[in-house]
């Protein structure tokens, strides 16, 4: 099964930030601004939005490690976006530049692990699970 993958490949997802949103309706923070959590899931999914559709079927990857910094605040009703970039390939191991954005400055920064999973084999192992 050939992975046709290349460092430099991309995605960019976006959403507008709303009242479930915010750390304290996440749980993750008292403050009514965009919730670092979200943050992160904006920018795995870029991640995974760069790659997963090139894989061949039953192919999938997974998050595996963040290092990722919230730099600043974002209120309810602004625009977010998170850019992903893919940097190195090594085998089933994929690292991206992930970084995140409102609508007047950068908001979140870092890297994201991600693997590439045989999709069957890891849902199977995950039901077996406490079996």
């Amino acid at each position: 099964m050939e992975i046709n993958l290349t460092v430099g490949m991309n995605a960019k997802v976006e959403k507008l930030v709303g009242e479930g949103d915010t750390a304290q309706a996440f749980g993750s923070g008292g403050v009514k601004v965009f919730a670092t959590p979200l943050m992160i899931g904006l920018m795995e999914n870029a991640a995974l939005k760069a790659v997963d559709p090139h894989l061949p079927e039953g192919l999938a990857t997974v998050g595996t490690h963040l290092d990722v910094k919230h730099l600043a605040a974002t209120p309810v009703g602004m625009k977010v976006w998170a850019v992903a970039e893919l940097l190195e390939i090594q085998g089933k191991r994929l690292l991206f530049k992930v970084e995140a954005f409102d609508q007047l400055e950068k908001i979140g920064e870092g890297t994201h692990e991600r693997y590439i999973i045989k999709l069957d084999k890891f849902l199977e192992k995950a039901a077996n699970k406490g079996k």
